[in-house]
């Protein structure tokens, strides 16, 4: 579904992605993990075009996005959700209004459709009758729910989360992961999960890509990422403090043993 070869995109001297290679098959859901700054969210800005990347291939369902136009890729976008980070919310519009936001700007529905696919939208993710609310009466984990819920509403056949159980508490998170879960094996769609958060990646995950240094270092199932000797990916998921990440040391990339 999703294919990325040899991409790279640096801003001024530093290099984010550098030579980056990744496949994630149709129905999958991968997830991508590793520190800050090693390109998780960039690759996922350049997917969906919100950046370009300098060089390298993106096909997606077939299609080579990098030689879109702006046109041809608003097309594609129609395929795409992102569920961002913070919810990206507008604080000035309801929640009806922002779940349908998407709709009124692309698509050409009557207001009676709109509305029907708002509510199923917002069913599907646990949420009724919160039409007439605003973001600011929300809590952190209705937020990121009423942001997936605008991305249910273009029937998307790939979805994208950055790092959705971030700045919310365990219980909100551990329903976040089932809601995850429900909708991939509801509505078959094919999802890559950035996040730091590892019982999260273990939870939702077919699969796994690990980031260093703009590279994958590893991809596998869920349980050979929890089994890995490899120095860099066991610092990481057990988050010990000393290690080769924060010694800065330099290794030789490698499949997962």
């Amino acid at each position: 579904m999703i294919e990325i070869r040899n991409l790279y995109k640096a801003f001024g001297a530093q290099m984010v992605l550098n030579n980056l290679n990744l496949s994630v098959r149709r129905g999958e859901t991968k997830a991508i993990i590793g520190r800050s700054g090693v390109g998780k969210s960039v690759l996922l800005k350049s997917i969906v075009g919100l950046m370009k990347p300098d060089s390298g291939s993106i096909n997606i369902n077939g299609v080579e996005a990098t030689n879109l136009n702006e046109k041809g890729y608003d097309r594609l976008r129609m395929e795409i959700g992102m569920v961002f980070q913070g919810g990206a919310l507008f604080d000035s519009m309801s929640v009806g209004d922002n779940v349908a936001f998407v709709l009124n700007e692309f698509l050409n529905l009557d207001q009676k459709n709109v509305r029907d696919r708002v509510a199923h939208a917002l069913a599907l993710v646990g949420l009724k009758d919160v039409e007439p609310m605003m973001p600011s009466q929300l809590s952190g984990g209705m937020k990121k729910r009423v942001s997936l819920a605008r991305v249910l509403c273009m029937e998307p056949q790939i979805i994208l989360y950055d790092e959705p159980t971030s700045e919310i508490d365990p219980i909100t998170a551990a329903a976040i992961n089932h809601l995850i879960i429900e909708l991939h094996d509801k509505l078959k769609v094919t999802s890559i999960v950035v996040t730091h958060d590892m019982n999260s990646a273990y939870q939702v995950a077919d699969s796994i890509a690990m980031f260093y240094r703009g590279q994958v270092i590893a991809d596998g199932k869920p349980q050979e990422i929890k089994n890995s000797t490899h120095p860099v990916i066991r610092q990481f998921i057990t988050g010990q403090a000393q290690g080769p990440i924060t010694e800065d040391e330099s290794l030789i990339f490698g499949h997962v043993k």
